[in-house]
């Protein structure tokens, strides 16, 4: 099973960027459809998310999606919807996943979520010089996750509480995509 490692850093104009680096037993391309080209699955192998939705197409390599995370009990955050725009780009044999929040696509507060902000997601993917079937996964996040009105901590996340929740929910990410794909491996 494979384990990622996230460290952390302070970068201006963005805040705390979370960085999550795996290995993975999985060819680039398998990797770029599941996290790209199939994206609405994900709430079937994702047990965080109740909803991905692609909102709009803009060419062959860009999205913009709807994803909805799901209520959880006992949850420190909260549930939240994000509306992002994502694009897909290659250089050389690496894939590049980049994601940030639009405001392109106006879409209704959704009941009981909090719309938070995806500052940056970029992944890269990028096949081992030493076996091509296998993934160097990286994943740079930061986000604002938005205070909540409704908590009992007087509507501010502390700092503490989200350095906490994004490399958990980047170390849950790539533990529920390695159990899909060993669930549905290709022969």
């Amino acid at each position: 099973d494979a384990k990622a490692t996230v460290s952390s850093a302070a970068l201006p104009g963005l805040g705390k960027v979370f960085r999550a680096e795996v290995v993975l037993a999985v060819p680039v391309a398998r990797l770029h459809q599941e996290l790209f080209e199939r994206i609405e699955q994900m709430p079937q192998w994702n047990p965080t998310l109740s909803r991905v939705k692609v909102l709009q197409r803009i060419g062959t390599d860009t999205l913009v999606t709807h994803e909805v995370t799901t209520p959880s009990p006992g949850n420190l955050v909260g549930q939240r919807d994000f509306v992002s725009v994502r694009h897909r780009g290659r250089r050389e044999t690496a894939v590049y996943l980049v994601g940030t929040a639009t405001h392109v696509e106006p879409l209704p507060l959704q009941e009981g979520c909090i719309r938070a902000e995806s500052r940056l997601s970029c992944i890269v993917l990028q096949p081992l010089a030493e076996d091509p079937g296998c993934t160097r996964f990286t994943w740079l996040l930061s986000m604002d996750l938005k205070a909540s009105a409704t908590m009992l901590l007087g509507g501010w996340i502390p700092a503490s509480v989200v350095n906490h929740v994004l490399p958990q929910s980047q170390a849950d990410f790539i533990k529920h995509l390695c159990q899909h794909l060993s669930a549905t491996a290709c022969p």
